[in-house]
């Protein structure tokens, strides 16, 4: 079982974002930092690997080319740390092609903790198990590092067009 499941405690007056390269080169933005960034409204859908979609869901967040922007790296994938014990593996590439976003609204209101608030990561065309809740980083590597999922099992990539739920489909 996953220990994401009880929201952490962290606030919008106490959460921080890192993005830290494969070289230790790190950004930081605390809330008021981040929320200065441009942000945009989008609508997805979700997919769980558990089976269940939810369809036109609505957000404000901001895209994850204004977090990556102007870096210089060689790395092949992003390791997204939350403030729990979870964590997951991407290809950076997917990351900077595709469209991501680090929420802060959902449904027009603050995200809620138990849906990841204050903010979380949105990478609709992958499983939900790749959105992070609560995200407080992303690790830059040149290591596909297994997340928590993935060590208990779950497909490395999670691709829902192609039914990757577990490791062996």
């Amino acid at each position: 079982m996953v220990s994401d499941q009880q929201p952490p405690r962290v606030s919008a007056a106490t959460w921080t974002f890192t993005l830290t390269t494969e070289t230790g080169l790190r950004r930081t933005w605390d809330w008021a930092d981040f929320r200065a960034l441009p942000a945009e409204k989008f609508d997805v859908d979700l997919h769980s690997a558990q089976g269940w979609s939810v369809l036109s869901t609505h957000w404000v967040g901001v895209p994850l080319g204004v977090i990556l922007d102007g870096l210089q790296t060689t790395a092949e994938f992003a390791q997204i740390l939350t403030y729990s014990d979870y964590q997951t593996t991407v290809p950076l590439e997917d990351l900077q092609e595709m469209p991501t976003w680090i929420a802060h609204h959902y449904e027009g209101r603050p995200i809620p903790a138990a849906r990841g608030g204050p903010a979380r990561m949105l990478i609709p065309h992958l499983y939900l198990f790749k959105s992070a809740k609560w995200i407080s980083g992303i690790t830059l590597s040149h290591q596909d590092e297994p997340g928590v999922r993935e060590r208990d099992g779950h497909h490395p990539y999670g691709d829902p067009w192609r039914e990757q739920r577990r490791s062996d489909s």
